[in-house]
């Protein structure tokens, strides 16, 4: 087969070459998935993407949704995921996504399309200064040249292999800055087979171009846990794979230990509720027992439990904590004294513990923690009952959480979960929330139900577009406004101008717009009967709308943390 040289291609064909070994090498490290925006100066990527039989072709009209329709796909495939975007401020649209998935450990693989160097500060259109743009947020990037027919095409690989191998290594997002000249357009582009600059032990392999080999011991975990097993333990379940989270459930009933289950690790325990009993001064001294921790995950919600964790580990007697999780970073807040672990660990035998059943006498606290949020409960739908049954709602769909208040109330007053759970506690931000969910929804292929607020929609309705034909549930609780923030220790004069901002709107004309169906249920009764009413498959998603009064989720914690303090 003949084979061409680069100096025989147009700009606009040499533009498409580089782009077309971009997104092959991308598949290579396990890209199954491209999320694009419009834009001319991309146009070399956007149409490279869909030459790829390995990539799964988005789209989305506008960069920050796109963002973080990318981050809810990485979450559910465990795979990086492509983003290509045009030049200029839709490069900055992605940074709230990204600001994510460097916290939680997503693999976002950011092609970000640029006028040449040439064009880049003398007040050409649409072109500002991209490198760096990202800062900190991403674990490398690179700034490519403008494609030309004098570079080795091993010198691209290898530089692109580079970071790539790092963001294999540390998980989170990196930036490839792609400057392309004009002209951009070309009917046909030659097949990278056809040329003669690329290695050809590369072309005719399925291989990354550069080879790293490294290993991990999984059975490092195991040894600890064989010193440690006798004592008296306690284990938290933090923001883990459902799968993940089940394998820890087991080995915890094994040992016959304690178990603080996050919500964000989708399953519950007999010592539920802890966010509530912690404030309760003889519960929390019988935990302080305690004198091994291990944590599986990070990204905790409760504060309550974050701060035990800190005066029980900094205390003299501790002897040690454990935590096992891959995400970059420390993920420790408050400095403490720790081992880490590689997320995935394996133990060959049973384990017990002499320990076994140590903290059984604080199951009770659980109990009543139920008891008092069932009395909470009244004849219209609340916040609180809505979470306090959760699991109930939850049968046939993953979960993705939303921040704020929603968030907080599953983790003190949630029973019995037991269902896939997904988040975006990283950042914790608001933004993004229908997106992601979305995305997760996408790369699953399992319809989600995605427990959201008022503001949080607000701040992303026109991600709306994402969902509506997913056959999924966006159940958003509308409390007119930031109900977390009655919570505050703020002038009452200040604190609704300031802090929660009411703006009296309600969602059924957003549900119109993209085509979904709506339903504003009154009673609990009713929510469930929408819900089972449902049918997903192969049809356009739903949108419920549960309007309460602003203060009712606040005064209900109130009562609630009251009630258990006294008792």
């Amino acid at each position: 087969m003949i084979r061409l040289s680069l100096d025989s291609l147009s700009q606009a064909q040499i533009n498409r070459v580089w782009s077309a070994v971009l997104l092959e090498e991308a598949t290579r490290f396990g890209a199954r998935h491209v999320c694009i925006a419009p834009g001319s100066r991309s146009t070399p990527l956007a149409l490279e993407s869909i030459q790829q039989s390995n990539l799964t072709v988005h789209t989305h009209f506008d960069e920050r949704g796109l963002g973080f329709f990318a981050l809810g796909l990485a979450k559910a495939t465990q795979t990086p995921v492509v983003v290509v975007v045009t030049s200029g401020t839709a490069v900055a649209n992605l940074l709230p996504a990204v600001v994510e998935a460097n916290l939680t450990g997503e693999k976002l693989i950011l092609m970000t399309a640029d006028r040449p160097m040439q064009l880049v500060g003398v007040g050409a259109n649409q072109a500002i200064v991209q490198q760096g743009l990202f800062s900190s947020h991403v674990v490398s990037e690179l700034n490519l040249s403008s494609p030309n027919a004098s570079i080795n095409m091993r010198w691209l690989l290898s530089q692109y292999d580079e970071v790539l191998h790092i963001q294999r290594e540390k998980g989170g997002p990196v930036h490839i800055n792609c400057p392309f000249p004009e002209p951009l357009y070309v009917d046909d582009s030659p097949l990278l087979s056809q040329l003669d600059a690329l290695p050809l032990n590369w072309l005719n392999s399925n291989e990354i171009f550069v080879q790293r080999e490294g290993c991990t011991r999984i059975d490092a975990f195991a040894e600890f846990l064989d010193v440690h097993k006798n004592k008296k333990g306690l284990v938290i379940i933090g923001r883990l794979p459902f799968e993940q989270s089940i394998k820890v459930k087991q080995l915890a009933q094994q040992l016959g230990w304690p178990m603080l289950c996050d919500p964000q690790s989708g399953i519950s325990s007999e010592w539920q509720g802890y966010d509530v009993w912690l404030q309760n001064d003889l519960a929390k001294s019988q935990l302080a027992q305690c004198d091994l921790v291990v944590q599986f995950g990070a990204r905790l919600v409760s504060k309550r439990l974050l701060a035990f964790l800190k005066l029980r580990v900094m205390e003299q007697d501790f002897r040690a904590y454990a935590l096992l999780c891959d995400e970059g970073g420390s993920l420790n807040p408050d400095y403490l004294p720790m081992q880490r672990f590689p997320a995935q660990w394996h133990i060959d035998n049973p384990m017990s513990s002499q320990s076994h059943g140590w903290a059984d006498d604080l199951k009770p606290y659980s109990e009543l923690v139920t008891r008092q949020a069932g009395k909470l409960c009244r004849d219209d739908i609340t916040e609180l009952e809505i979470t306090h049954r959760l699991s109930e709602i939850t049968d046939g769909y993953q979960l993705f959480l939303g921040n704020s208040l929603g968030v907080r109330l599953v983790d003190m007053v949630s029973k019995a979960l037991n269902v896939e759970t997904y988040s975006n506690r990283g950042a914790s931000g608001i933004d993004g929330i229908v997106a992601t969910s979305a995305g997760v929804a996408s790369g699953s292929s399992k319809p989600t139900l995605t427990l959201i607020g008022d503001t949080s929609l607000l701040h992303d309705l026109n991600s709306l577009a994402l969902i509506a034909d997913k056959g999924c549930i966006v159940l958003v609780l509308n409390n007119d406004g930031g109900a977390i923030f009655d919570m505050l220790p703020v002038d009452e004069n200040h604190k609704q101008r300031l802090y929660q901002m009411p703006h009296g709107f309600q969602f059924k004309r957003a549900a119109q717009q993209f085509g979904m169906g709506y339903e504003q249920p009154k009673t609990w009764q009713q929510l469930q009967q929408v819900i089972a009413g449902f049918e997903s498959s192969g049809s356009r998603s739903l949108l419920i709308e549960v309007v309460t009064p602003p203060n009712e989720a606040s005064n209900h914690i109130k009562a609630l943390v009251s009630a258990f303090k006294g008792h």
